[in-house]
């Protein structure tokens, strides 16, 4: 009941409402009390009521309506990446790359088995780290960093805001913003400030406006951003990282996912004197989401803090999955098919762009592994009647982190592993669910 909703601070109302979830006593779906009402109750100010309810909202256990109220939510309300579970329409939303394309590990894996690793030993392989610090000290301009690797950039991204935020600090995000990016600072506790992405990447004035908000972390995918596909242009990464000169100590965390699919060039917004970086390199897209692991460039300090945030749990990842990974990276064959793999990705991705501009629909392809494609009218309406059709299609929705009382014009579309027929199908059926 919600007049059992107890407490005095922000803390203690929020960890109220928590138990009362946990316990049953409050559903999925209930209707918090209004902030005034509840504040008028418990005799507290409003404003703690307030920072209750956003304390519950970054964590994902309640939304805002509007003036429908807050709400405890039915479902996690941040959408996950992948095949959606219990459909029968054909999904072309799961963000995945084509497992035909995926270099076969069976050769490499009977070379990887050695000497065992016990506690204590160096966590990184020293192949690895070599082959990782020439692979990104091209396009890192510090000519000091550390190389640590974790199970993943998402891994990374956790650990990182871990080691350097509080609950409740602000986090600048691209918007639209991959849904990994959002999960993890929500689920963090942080708060999510939205940057607008243009056609030349995060936006000046956008990132000025997060700073002058005190953000302490900023999330960027300077190369094929996800779900736009934009990538940073010179003369954007000069403008930025002339800005983020004033702003030394901010942590800058880059998400450069696709790197080695990219045929565009890095374009980084850590300048030579930054202070807080880290440049994370994972090999899902390439070798497949299987292969848990991601390269992290960071400054000294950062590399000593998140080396304290990994010795809690997972000290190190997995030096048979390292060898692995670097077997894979220095076969010639297996670079000739990661290079294969992302014309392929490319090619697929802007003929089925050709596709929908002949039907009228503009859609342009820049970069990355899915298909952003703008629509007259909102997703979600395209996206109900492409059900119907048998298609089953992500909106731009979850991508966003700006008003949610405003529907999205977008789809995101995953299409690299159609045939021409089933590609020449969906185009025909979206042209047709606009009208």
């Amino acid at each position: 009941m919600n007049d059992e909703i107890t407490g005095t601070t922000a803390a203690d109302i929020a960890t109220s409402v928590r138990e009362l979830r946990d316990r049953g006593v409050l559903r999925p779906g209930a209707a918090l009390p209004p902030v005034r009402e509840l504040a008028a109750r418990l005799g507290v100010n409003r404003n703690t009521t307030v920072a209750a309810y956003r304390q519950l909202a970054q964590a994902g256990l309640v939304v805002s309506r509007g003036r429908a109220g807050t709400m405890l939510v039915e479902h996690d309300v941040v959408a996950q990446e992948g095949y959606a579970a219990d459909t029968v329409l054909r999904d072309v939303g799961t963000g995945n790359p084509d497992p035909r394309l995926i270099p076969d590990p069976t050769p490499v894996l009977a070379t990887v088995a050695g000497r065992p690793v016990l506690y204590g030993e160096p966590v990184i392989d020293t192949g690895l780290e070599a082959w990782a610090r020439e692979w990104i000290s091209p396009d890192l301009p510090a000519a000091d960093f550390h190389i640590t690797v974790t199970s993943g950039a998402v891994d990374a991204v956790e650990r990182l805001l871990a080691q350097a935020l509080m609950r409740d600090d602000a986090v600048a995000l691209e918007d639209p913003c991959f849904l990994a990016s959002i999960h993890t600072v929500r689920l963090g506790g942080y708060r999510a400030v939205p940057v607008p992405v243009d056609d030349e990447g995060m936006t000046v004035e956008g990132l000025r406006s997060a700073l002058d908000a005190g953000v302490r972390a900023i999330i960027c995918t300077p190369r094929a951003q996800n779900p736009t596909g934009v990538s940073l242009s010179p003369a954007r990464a000069v403008a930025l990282r002339a800005l983020l000169a004033e702003h030394p100590y901010v942590l800058l965390i880059e998400d450069d996912h696709f790197s080695m699919l990219s045929s565009r060039g890095y374009e980084s917004l850590i300048g030579p004197d930054h202070k807080r970086f880290a440049l994370l390199r994972s090999v899902s897209k390439f070798l497949g989401p299987d292969m848990c692991l991601a390269v992290a460039a960071t400054d000294p300090e950062t590399a000593e803090r998140l080396a304290m945030r990994l010795s809690p749990g997972t000290t190190w990842v997995s030096h048979l999955l390292q060898r692995l990974t670097l077997g894979l990276l220095e076969d010639d064959g297996v670079r000739v098919a990661i290079r294969s793999a992302g014309t392929h990705y490319a090619e697929r991705n802007e003929a089925f762009a050709e596709q929908l501009r002949a039907h009228g629909i503009e859609t342009r392809y820049v970069d990355g592994m899915n298909l952003w494609v703008e629509l007259p009218i909102p997703a979600r309406t395209v996206s109900e009647r492409l059900m119907r059709r048998g298609w089953l299609v992500r909106t731009g929705d979850g991508f966003s982190l700006t008003n949610a009382e405003t529907p999205s014009r977008h789809l995101r579309l995953t299409v690299h592993d159609l045939t021409a027929d089933e590609a020449e199908q969906l185009v025909t059926d979206i042209a047709g669910a606009v009208r």
